[in-house]
């Protein structure tokens, strides 16, 4: 290891990958009935990292009073977030950078409404410009990677196929308007309702499929929607014969309501389809199944995250 490859590691130690940053609300903008787009701002964003793709970040609320204990903007954040007693805990919830302009010091973060039945719906809907939270999110200071991504094309992927409800429509959103065309892509997004459609600046070869459930279930429109374009794009695979019966690919089981569902390759064939599922665990973990047992797809060809469950809240 030379002299400067060392620097290099002892500055990656001691500049964080993610910190918090201090941000208000600039605009709130309602895109549909079940999506809003909250733009933050501040000095703070001008060293915020611009990675596109699903970039995670977390969001920290304010208490009921309005108060944000402060966690400090080094690496340990999260630890002192553990640390404190629950009335100064903040809630955090994780979402996806939609946009990021840090010459303008903004931050574009989707919402998805669902009443009051979660601090975050409960917060946005009430949100207002000059209101402040904390953002975690990459640091542009930091010299190496800062992660937080989970889209990683093949170079050799001959399609790309993109399923999600949703939670998982700001990632995928972003995912598909940030890819070059060179490649056919399919997009499936399941919304509650027809009018949650988003009109998005896709590049030629990519296309996005609306599934809006309107009071069905969880899956209802996703599952099949999903089975009619691996139909398409992949060839009927034969069940092999005898007490294995179809191969799994090393595919074990995952109790949704007790394990996180979460898989992404490091890497992959680079050949054939390439999925990404997003979204409520179970769903993920059907299709999940489907492409990897009953369609025969290289498990390392498919990425796969359980963003949440139904019926139960987000733990951080």
């Amino acid at each position: 290891m030379t002299a400067g490859s060392e620097q290099t590691l002892e500055r990656a130690a001691e500049v964080p990958a993610y910190r918090c940053h201090d941000v208000r609300v600039v605009r709130v903008a309602r895109l549909s009935p079940s999506f809003l787009r909250i733009t933050f701002g501040g000095e703070d964003l001008a060293g915020f990292a611009d990675h596109g793709f699903d970039q995670r970040i977390k969001v920290i609320l304010p208490l009921p009073d309005g108060g944000l204990t402060p966690l400090g903007d080094d690496a340990d954040w999260y630890r002192r977030w553990r640390a404190l007693p629950d009335e100064l805990r903040n809630p955090i919830r994780t979402y996806t950078a939609r946009a990021v302009r840090p010459h303008l010091r903004e931050l574009d973060v989707d919402f998805v409404l669902h009443g009051e039945s979660g601090p975050a719906s409960r917060w946005a809907t009430r949100a207002a410009p000059g209101d402040r939270v904390l953002v975690v999110g990459p640091n542009a200071a930091h010299p190496g990677p800062t992660g937080g991504q989970e889209w990683a094309q093949p170079a050799g992927a001959t399609h790309l196929l993109l399923a999600g409800d949703e939670t998982a429509v700001p990632a995928i959103t972003s995912i598909v308007e940030s890819l070059s065309g060179a490649v056919p892509a399919t997009a499936l997004l399941e919304v509650p309702e027809a009018a949650d459609e988003l009109p998005l600046d896709l590049p030629p070869g990519v296309r996005v499929v609306w599934l809006p459930r309107e009071g069905a279930r969880h899956g209802d429109l996703l599952v099949p929607a999903v089975h009619e374009v691996l139909r398409t794009l992949v060839p009927p695979v034969a069940a092999p014969t005898g007490p294995a019966g179809p191969a799994t690919g090393g595919l074990e089981d995952v109790d949704v309501d007790a394990e996180i569902l979460w898989e992404v390759p490091e890497s992959s064939p680079g050949e054939g389809l390439y999925a990404w599922l997003a979204g409520e665990a179970a769903v993920v973990k059907l299709l999940r199944r489907h492409l990897v047992q009953e369609a025969g797809i290289d498990r390392s060809s498919v990425a796969f995250m359980g963003y949440w469950r139904l019926g139960r809240s987000e733990n951080n």
